[in-house]
């Protein structure tokens, strides 16, 4: 997976899209990494060139034409002096982009989240969640209007690596080392054990005191097995405030976190990540 040698990076044009392709075009520099653009278009916006009629017989081959002019045009206005494969095709956003991180053999999709009102937000954006689910490579996201609202933050000066006990936490934290090292950024470590729920007749402080202990002496044997000298830090807090509340006191730049690999895809459906990136100030890489 590391270092990214083959990057897709999935074109809607919209104005969080083009927030990313600063991102993408640093990120592609950085690991002098083949890029591939991707659109995914429907029979509704094949029609929506002036130029084709319902009735042409032509209309679907015509229509893969001037998409593909498109995202060229795309391709040299965004990345100017980046040799970019330009790839279009017909279908549902999610499955193109699964389909086509798997023929380019991509190490990493690099795209915005869309959820929008208050069901696609809980649900981070179909298609992101899609991606998030589906793809086996590495995914960079974050929230669009916060990305098309600010000025790229890169270089990344600050990276925060999210944690928890799994057995994917040596590769995530071996990743965010790699990553925190091309960037020559400052890397912090941050565990969240979740603030267990109240009993108005259990005191669970003494659990709660434990439970940190037990992350502490976990971070410090893994930092010492991997050889990574990184600080960490432990907070007992709700799962996605304690690690937006880190990002914020950090300054970060990206987060660094693990997909659930290791649970199953069944939990890692309905793991903890999709708050953690509706909720982050920045940018985030999950492994």
């Amino acid at each position: 997976m590391l270092p990214f040698r083959k990057i897709v990076f999935p074109v809607d044009y919209s104005e969080p899209c083009q927030a990313v392709a600063p991102y993408v075009h640093d990120m592609v520099g950085r690991y002098s990494a083949e890029l591939t653009l991707g659109h995914a278009y429907s029979p509704l916006s094949a029609l929506a060139h002036q130029e084709l009629l319902v009735t042409d017989p032509g209309l679907e081959a015509k229509a893969a034409v001037l998409e593909q002019d498109k995202l060229r045009e795309f391709a040299r206005q965004m990345f100017p002096g980046i040799q970019a494969e330009c790839i279009v095709e017909l279908g549902e956003p999610g499955s193109v982009i699964d389909k086509l991180a798997q023929q380019q053999r991509a190490d990493l999709v690099m795209l915005p989240t869309r959820g929008q009102g208050p069901v696609r937000r809980f649900l981070l954006g179909s298609v992101t969640a899609k991606v998030l689910h589906d793809v086996s490579a590495a995914v960079w996201t974050g929230a669009g209007a916060a990305l098309a609202d600010h000025p790229a933050r890169i270089p990344y000066g600050s990276i925060v690596c999210a944690l928890d006990d799994s057995a994917e936490a040596p590769a995530v934290l071996k990743a965010a080392a790699s990553v925190a090292s091309t960037y020559s950024a400052q890397l912090w470590i941050l565990h969240v054990v979740p603030t267990p729920p109240e009993y108005p007749d259990i005191d669970l402080a003494e659990h709660t005191k434990q439970q940190i202990e037990r992350a502490q002496r976990g971070l410090r044997e893994l930092k010492s097995n991997l050889g990574i000298d990184a600080p960490h830090t432990v907070v007992d807090a709700v799962l996605s405030e304690g690690v937006r509340h880190e990002l914020i006191r950090r300054k970060a730049d990206l987060l660094v976190t693990g997909r659930g690999h290791s649970i199953g895809t069944f939990s890692r459906l309905w793991s903890h990540l999709y708050s953690i990136i509706r909720d982050s100030p920045c940018p985030v890489l999950s492994i």
